[in-house]
């Protein structure tokens, strides 16, 4: 098991968003040593810019210098698979730069769960929804697996609709969130299956979607979901949110 942070200075609401203090110490640094307490024989911080790099090189970690142009975490992953020589059946799970407090289970839980699904390509985790608010925000992607926790569809709108129990200008009652699960955008991935997906073009499903995940599914390859043994807190992808994380940092015991 590899771990690789894709880690972009760019950032429309954050900018620099890897290296915002979090009392005191750049949000990177708290991804990358979240990664190191795994069961990783590896991790790697993937980026472009030089000032991330300096970040990296201060807290010692390891870095692989990538290609300015690529569109997506996993173009950047794909790249660095090829510069570490990694072997087709390694499993490469791609932590964000922005998850700064991602329990370390979860990063163990989809390594393991990718290596007990031969058939799957590829690995995610999901949660059920903990808010009647969550159903209809386009922010909080929702997942419907099949039989097998394997996914049959991602989504941004209410899937499964619940046809009789909710309607769009209508508040969601508790009760029915039981029937959602949010996906946790956590992956592992096979390194040869990597250099494979991003040979394909986007897919239009991804596009409509704006989930890149859906291009797995168009091709018809398989995701395994496992529901997550914990509740990951979210990221950082706001000013407020970075408040909210100094404050959990803050007042964490050690």
């Amino acid at each position: 098991m590899k771990i690789v942070i894709p880690a972009r200075y760019a950032s429309t609401r954050l900018p620099g968003k890897p290296l915002l203090p979090i009392s005191g110490r750049p949000m990177l640094q708290y991804v990358y040593e979240r990664a190191c307490l795994s069961q990783a024989e590896e991790v790697v911080i993937a980026t472009d810019d030089e000032q991330i790099a300096r970040a990296a090189d201060g807290f010692s970690a390891r870095v692989c210098m990538t290609s300015s142009t690529h569109a997506s975490g996993t173009d950047r992953i794909a790249e660095v698979i090829d510069i570490m020589g990694w072997k087709e059946d390694e499993i490469v799970v791609n932590l964000q730069g922005d998850e700064p407090l991602m329990p370390v289970s979860l990063l163990d839980q989809v390594a393991q769960d990718l290596a007990h699904h031969r058939e799957a390509d590829t690995a995610t985790l999901a949660a059920h929804l903990e808010h009647p608010d969550q159903v209809f925000d386009p922010n909080v992607v929702k997942v419907v697996m099949d039989m097998k926790g394997y996914a049959l569809y991602f989504s941004r709108s209410p899937i499964p609709w619940k046809r009789g129990e909710i309607h769009w200008a209508d508040p969601v009652s508790p009760h029915v969130t039981s029937g959602f699960n949010r996906h946790v955008g956590l992956y592992a991935y096979r390194a040869g299956f990597v250099r494979e997906y991003v040979g394909w073009p986007p897919a239009p499903i991804e596009q409509d979607e704006s989930l890149e995940q859906l291009r797995i599914l168009w091709h018809g390859r398989r995701i395994h979901v496992s529901m997550a043994a914990e509740l990951p807190p979210a990221g950082v992808d706001t000013a407020e949110d970075l408040e909210r994380v100094e404050a959990l940092v803050a007042n964490t015991p050690g």
